[in-house]
């Protein structure tokens, strides 16, 4: 099987770089789209200097639904002539065709704990702001379908949920290049903590991951970062890939411990930032700003309490 070649193309917001991946198939594809702007300002001028032209992309594979990562599918989609199928986990799917449904995963989940009365309109601001239209995807995913990108080049589809429901990994079969998006979280991206729904589904996506997909090149959403504080890349090795699924592992079952006993002991309002997940902050040593945005602590957080109600 001929070597596909794949591109980071990265495009500026605020703290964050927004990494999407081209696949320079037969029929390319971009894997992930950023933000309103980044088809334009990042996509368009580095796939020139490849050589390559953003209005032959034919496929527009989304690794789940937060804004960072679906914000620029219509924009891309229009570059594409609207010729390139826009792909999506069905679970993540309302994302793309509503901006509404990110305020609703804001209220439902980490805005119960940031206690700030302006938080719905902010988000409702981010969403008109960054994210280029509503559109419906027009292939819905589960999970075990394979998509061929022409000239034998095949891309098999898995379901790696618990950084949002819907959430997958593309991999180009025969190179084992696996395109994760967020479901690898080490200890998190700018906000130093790692973030997911469903604690659960992410310990198993994670297992899955290390012991049968096997990542020979793994390609990651944003630098993930070490316990020192120090970013992986964006494009890791095998050997990097083993130890960034380990490592990420390791540290959910930390995390874990910490707001089990919290939740085993009993919630309190206190007057800390962390309130009412205080204890797990302190345990753990974290000292980051839990109310900035995506507010991975309290979204994790969350999904602990949503766990241990559910089976307490």
């Amino acid at each position: 099987m001929t070597h596909v070649n794949v591109h980071p193309l990265v495009s500026p917001w605020g703290r964050f770089g927004l990494y999407s991946f081209f696949i320079d198939a037969p029929q390319p594809a971009i894997v992930d789209t950023g933000i309103a702007s980044s088809p334009t300002e990042g996509m368009a001028p580095a796939l020139e200097a490849v050589g390559r032209r953003i209005e032959d992309v034919r496929w527009i594979l989304l690794t789940h639904g937060h804004i960072d990562h679906v914000g620029g599918a219509h924009a891309l989609w229009e570059l594409t002539g609207r010729r390139a199928q826009v792909v999506i986990h069905q679970a993540d799917a309302p994302m793309l065709r509503s901006r509404r449904a990110h305020v609703d995963e804001y209220l439902h989940g980490r805005a119960r704990y940031l206690n700030d009365p302006e938080g719905e309109a902010k988000v409702t601001a981010a969403a008109n702001a960054v994210i280029s239209g509503e559109m419906e995807p027009t292939m819905l995913l589960k999970g075990g379908e394979t998509l061929s990108l022409g000239g034998g080049v095949t891309v098999s589809v898995h379901a790696v949920p618990g950084h949002t429901p819907g959430s997958v990994a593309y991999v180009i079969d025969g190179q084992r290049s696996v395109f994760v998006g967020d479901a690898v979280q080490v200890h998190g991206a700018a906000n130093g903590f790692p973030g997911y729904m469903d604690p659960a589904a992410y310990r198993a996506s994670l297992r899955y991951l290390r012991d049968e997909i096997r990542p020979r090149h793994l390609y990651l959403g944003h630098p993930y970062r070490r316990a020192d504080g120090m970013p992986y890349g964006v494009e890791l090795d095998a050997d990097q890939a083993r130890e960034a699924l380990q490592g990420s592992l390791d540290i959910e079952a930390g995390v874990g411990e910490a707001a089990c006993r919290c939740l085993q002991d009993g919630l309190r309002e206190t007057n800390s930032p962390y309130s009412p997940f205080a204890p797990v902050a302190e345990r753990l040593g974290y000292t980051g700003d839990p109310t900035l945005e995506p507010s991975p602590f309290f979204t994790s957080m969350h999904g602990y309490r949503t766990h241990f109600d559910q089976n307490s």
